[in-house]
């Protein structure tokens, strides 16, 4: 029985040894687990998103890149155009060689809004205050010009002893040269004062003395489909820069 029991105990032992190298295999291999593997590359861990990062920066920049010249080519190409001032009629508002930015998105014209006009046609006026074309081929004046809304449709202009009148009202013009007199010029069949005709423009130029305008039948009235832009601001010469939008008040200040 001794015997039997000796052989139970060192059974028991060896069970016992058993499952403590089987245990200790465990830890091992749980360990081993946790140790990372060597790379089989030649890069390593840190290297690999380093380069990663470098390529989505450079894919961002010209990303971003992209969108801006985008956005800035739809920019000039539908809202703002640079326009270069030819003459003098504007004088003391734009001068010669001027550059302004006009743009083609804008809300109705009113009194005071500098425009820019594609005189093609010139629109006299007939006895009966309706508008009647003229061909001015080869006219000096055939080209792109300009001026500032003085009238607009529907409204009464007149011109007097030296005066612009809107309505039966004379106008306050800050932004014309001080002693400046307006007048009726030549050609023009209008008989002041006359009613702007419906879809049409009175416009005038700053240089009263010396701008041929709407008072000149090589002008006349200007039809609403002839004016490319409104004039937003003089970014040329940089000293003079100057915002256009609101030019009355701001000729007044």
């Amino acid at each position: 029985m001794n015997d039997d029991k000796d052989i139970m105990k060192d059974t028991a032992e060896e069970e016992s040894a058993e499952e403590t190298a089987e245990s200790a295999a465990e830890e091992v291999i749980e360990e081993a687990d946790q140790v990372p593997s060597e790379k089989k590359t030649g890069d390593s861990e840190s290297e690999k998103p380093l380069k990663k990062r470098i390529i989505e920066d450079a894919i961002d920049i010209i990303e971003s890149t992209l969108v801006t010249v985008f956005v800035i080519g739809m920019i000039f190409t539908y809202l703002l155009h640079p326009v270069s001032v030819q003459g003098d009629s504007m004088n003391p508002t734009l001068y010669n060689d001027d550059r302004i930015m006009m743009t083609t998105v804008y809300f109705g014209l009113k009194y005071g809004d500098i425009v820019v006009v594609d005189n093609d046609t010139a629109y006299d006026i007939d006895e009966n205050g309706e508008p009647v074309a003229v061909n001015i081929d080869g006219d000096r004046l055939q080209e792109c010009i300009i001026k500032r809304v003085i009238a607009t449709p529907g409204q009464t202009i007149d011109i007097k002893d030296g005066k612009a009148y809107v309505d039966d009202k004379e106008l306050d013009e800050p932004y014309i040269a001080k002693g400046a007199q307006t007048n009726t010029l030549s050609g023009f069949s209008g008989k002041y004062p006359f009613k702007v005709p419906e879809g049409y423009y009175f416009v005038m130029g700053d240089n009263r003395e010396r701008s041929s305008d709407s008072r000149d039948s090589r002008v006349g009235l200007i039809k609403k489909s002839q004016i490319y832009g409104k004039a937003v601001l003089r970014y040329q010469p940089l000293d003079k820069f100057k915002l256009l939008w609101n030019s009355v008040n701001e000729s007044a200040e």
